[in-house]
């Protein structure tokens, strides 16, 4: 089964498959995919449902900003999901440890998510979320569409990784030498672009590459993507809005 190509007209074959040299089972990777996105779908709630009750809940925001507990528990909470990333990489095939440390990495950046909104104008919100919404699904059906054409994006890997060093040194530089509003915004779009060729490459890994082990690792790839093309597109809109 795993090492027979699909034939066209072979009614045998089952579903179509989502690539031209796929030699997996279609149903079996479309069940996969389906999982991954499942999982997606329930972590982006859980995300929206923590950042709304710290956007709502006035005293939880102004604690963290106005207190010196508040900052350090700021900065834990920045740090935290990075953390829980080790123990999720070497428990993500035992159930049910691994989505216990997936819900604890996805509250962490709820969290950071929701002091970022809790002193944004809802109008800024809400423009950010309609635009990643927009970007992500069409980015997403695009990917499938290509791939299905033949169409590979695993040379993107390298100048991703490339990009995003640059961009975490333009992030250091802006924090130690503030360049003013205009370098925020070229920041926040190059951010954007960047996260942007992410949700392409990781998706088209989610299509060809991932092993039906690694949902975990799948869900949080995408998950990231998202979650930083919405704090980019989140950037250049309060920018513009200033």
């Amino acid at each position: 089964m795993w090492q027979t190509p699909y034939r066209k007209n072979d009614v045998e074959a089952g579903a179509r498959p989502l690539y031209p040299t796929m030699l997996e089972s279609p149903e079996l990777r479309w069940a996969f995919i389906r999982k991954i996105y499942s999982i997606l779908t329930l972590q982006l709630l859980l995300t929206i449902a923590v950042a709304s009750v710290v956007v709502a809940v006035r005293p939880i925001a102004v604690f963290f900003a106005t207190t010196a507990a508040g900052l350090a528990l700021y900065i834990v909470l920045i740090i935290m999901p990075f953390i829980v990333l080790c123990p999720l990489y070497y428990y993500h095939q035992r159930h049910p440890l691994n989505y216990f440390l997936l819900g604890l990495f996805t509250v962490g950046l709820a969290f950071v998510v929701g002091l970022t909104c809790a002193f944004t104008s809802g109008k800024v919100i809400l423009e950010s979320v309609i635009l990643t919404t927009a970007v992500v699904v069409s980015l997403t059906l695009y990917t499938f569409w290509a791939a299905s054409r033949g169409h590979d994006f695993n040379f993107l890997g390298p100048f991703l990784f490339g990009a995003v060093f640059v961009l975490i040194l333009f992030a250091l530089i802006q924090m130690l030498f503030p360049l003013g509003k205009i370098s925020v915004m070229i920041y926040g779009c190059l951010a954007s672009i960047i996260f942007s060729g992410y949700i392409i490459y990781d998706t088209d890994n989610l299509i060809k590459r991932y092993s039906y082990d690694e949902y975990i690792w799948a869900a949080v790839a995408l998950y990231i993507d998202i979650i930083n093309l919405f704090l980019s597109v989140l950037t250049c809109f309060r920018v513009a809005d200033a």
